[in-house]
């Protein structure tokens, strides 16, 4: 996954959720992970938050950060899971115009690696959004480090070829 050093870097403004019923601002692990990996790429954290298990909520919170013109893409972390409790997929569709499959085949397969069969738990996913990318990942420390290193930190630099994201970006409201 070559990245062409001759095209210019084009920052993400990139808002970080972290979906869960327990986690605080001061033991949010997952979600200081992926600002940390999205800080050190380049990228502009646009906004950040921690959202409840529950899909009003989420609903929510991503429509208006999907409605900001200053964000550009929303990575939650957490709420994939299988138990009762898990609602991220959900919100996510009440609010996507396009699903992105291939983000949560990619993911799984690449967290086969790391976890083994237990990667049939993630129900990670991706979609657009009224222009907007939104991804979202496990809530472990461990799937947030293999979708942000094994896919988003490629696909989120306009650098990255054969393509990326970043490039159909202005094309993403088109009819």
């Amino acid at each position: 996954m070559p990245i062409d050093e001759r095209l210019e870097f084009k920052p993400v403004r990139i808002a970080a959720l972290t979906v869960s019923d327990t986690r605080t601002a001061v033991d949010d692990r997952s979600g200081d992970t992926l600002v940390e990996r999205l800080t050190a790429a380049g990228h502009v954290l646009a906004a950040r938050a921690i959202v409840r298990d529950d899909v009003p909520a989420l609903v929510a919170q991503l429509n208006a950060w999907i409605d900001d013109p200053d964000i550009d893409c929303v990575i939650t972390t957490g709420g994939t899971g299988v138990t009762g409790r898990d609602v991220t997929p959900e919100a996510f569709a009440q609010v996507w115009d396009k699903e992105i499959p291939g983000f949560g085949e990619l993911f799984r397969w690449l967290s086969f690696a790391s976890i083994g069969t237990s990667t049939v738990q993630s129900r990670a996913t991706a979609g657009v959004a009224r222009g907007t990318y939104i991804f979202a990942l496990p809530g472990s420390t461990g799937a947030v480090r293999d979708g942000w290193d094994g896919i988003l930190a490629s696909q989120l630099d306009s650098r990255h070829q054969p393509c990326n994201f970043v490039e159909l970006m202005p094309r993403l409201t088109e009819r």
